[in-house]
């Protein structure tokens, strides 16, 4: 394991939920751990008036994001991590002279010993990153000649490929891009970077991943939760920019780069760019075969009468936002010449799941006639955390029919092995200066590029909204999307379920 070195690690933001609810769990489990340096100290920094002890009691002690954890802890551990958190009032603006920040920052540095190294997470709205990038710059505290310094931004990152650009030149201003970390949470998770392990260190699926044995590739994103009380937010976002920019075409970038020179972060991330760059964007004669989007519609669920997406609070109720999305797209390299990849997520489906598919091509030569073996390679994110080989078996008796079985792992079955969370490995990471599971600057910008221009043809030409009942999968008409008689795999909660799950 790499050493972490002696740090500070300043947040903005920090009276906000994100950092009780996610960020602060997450330390402990790494102080609990053994990962936290000797050294280490956290600086809340916000807007809200709180002393020291009543930011640890906000984050720590009366948190009810670790009241379960505090529970298994003596008194003696919960005091010596609580003892290493102190909060800065920013005043009534972010946008404020840094000066007493800075002093602070200065004084816990001295008597804690943290060597001038710092991480500055910005927990805030994008809108708000250049503006703290441009006071800490202003204080010297962007300067590396005397300890690193490193910035971690939350998505949004842009809202559209200009303000993506606009962001990324605003935070370059200040800290070089080896110094900015992008944080996706989706690719702290275990099964996400099991992706390149099962690629690159198996020498029976590598020879196989490409466009002479893979027939093609399916993701599939479903949460079985509507948007709640983020509609608000959500109808001005939509599934595309929600997730669909960010989360999965992370994935998609894992499942099509390259192999990387060696495992060093630049190497993967550079790959990573490379296919992203590489997708074949939609123009007019592809647009309205190769996308789909619906809605959600009013409908029962064990009993249960839930709400159609335009009678949730803050949704307008001609909406045209999209909460399930589709889209088939091909990569233009000598991997994936002519593969189609299919991508989708939606909210209020069956079942939460995260998932890629690969589907390889049938044998050359059908030996058994009549017998119809689809193999697939199923790689289950979340939840059931696994892999699963669907392959052809014999079934017992005269003749050779061939039935389909399964051959899987599990997560669960490594009991001796402690599995982060994803924020516990990406703080962990970024402690260590390991930026392979953070997004460059060049690889928002090409998801962007091919995403931006879809969410700008939905809008403009105001394109069929096919509406879905709740708690099912999707418009039928998304079906049309994949060639042949294949359809999508429609995942059970349990990776090995039969598939067509349903709840009605």
């Amino acid at each position: 394991m790499s050493n972490t070195q002696n740090q500070m690690l300043i947040i903005f933001g920090a009276s906000g939920d994100l950092t009780a609810r996610k960020l602060v769990p997450a330390l402990y489990n790494l102080y609990k751990g053994g990962y936290i340096p000797e050294n280490f100290v956290v600086l809340g920094a916000s807007r809200s008036n709180l002393t020291d002890g009543e930011f640890r009691r906000k984050v720590i002690q009366e948190s009810s994001f670790l009241k379960d954890k505090l529970k298994e802890d003596v008194e003696d551990f919960i005091k010596s991590f609580s003892d290493k958190f102190f909060y800065e009032d920013l005043g009534s603006d972010y946008d404020t002279y840094y000066g007493r920040l800075s002093k602070r920052i200065s004084d816990l540095n001295t008597k804690f010993r943290t060597e001038n190294n710092y991480i500055f997470y910005l927990s805030t709205p994008p809108s708000l990153y250049e503006v703290i990038a441009k006071n800490l710059s202003e204080q010297g505290l962007t300067k590396q000649e005397d300890g690193w310094k490193r910035i971690i931004v939350e998505k949004p990152f842009g809202y559209s490929l200009e303000t993506a650009r606009n962001l990324n030149k605003g935070l370059q201003k200040y800290f070089d891009e080896s110094q900015i970390y992008r944080i996706d949470h989706y690719l702290g998770k275990e099964t996400v970077q099991n992706l390149l392990v099962t690629r690159f260190s198996n020498s029976i699926f590598e020879p196989l991943w490409n466009r002479n044995y893979i027939h093609h590739i399916e993701i599939t994103n479903a949460e079985s939760v509507g948007v709640g009380n983020r509609g608000g937010y959500y109808d001005k976002s939509g599934a595309l920019r929600d997730m669909f920019q960010n989360h999965l075409m992370q994935i998609v970038s894992l499942v099509a780069m390259e192999p990387p020179i060696d495992a060093k972060p630049e190497s993967i991330r550079n790959e990573k760019v490379k296919a992203l760059q590489s997708i074949r964007h939609l123009d007019e004669n592809t647009f309205y075969s190769n996308t789909t989007r619906g809605q959600y519609l009013a409908s029962t669920i064990n009993g249960k009468k839930v709400k159609g997406y335009r009678e949730e609070e803050g949704v307008a109720n001609d909406s045209m936002t999209e909460t399930y999305a589709a889209i088939k797209f091909y990569i233009d390299n000598w991997r994936w010449k002519d593969v189609p990849f299919y991508v989708r997520t939606a909210k209020c489906m069956p079942t939460k799941v995260t998932e890629v598919v690969i589907h390889f091509k049938p044998s050359h030569h059908r030996l058994f006639e009549g017998t119809n073996t689809d193999n697939r390679l199923i790689l289950r994110i979340q939840p059931d955390e696994g892999v699963l080989m669907k392959f052809g078996v014999k079934v017992p008796g005269l003749g050779f029919k061939v039935e389909t079985a399964n051959l899987d792992f599990y997560y669960t079955d490594l009991v001796d092995a402690y599995v982060m969370e994803a924020y516990e490995r990406l703080l962990l990471d970024a402690m260590q200066g390991d930026a392979t599971l953070y997004a460059r600057a060049d690889e928002v910008e090409a998801a962007w590029a091919f995403v931006d221009p879809i969410i700008q043809e939905w809008k403009t030409k105001r394109e069929k909204m096919h509406g879905y009942p709740a708690g099912t999968w999707g418009p039928q008409f998304a079906d049309n999307l994949i060639d042949g008689k294949r359809g999508w795999r429609n995942p059970g909660p349990n990776l090995a379920d039969t598939e067509d799950y349903c709840e009605l």
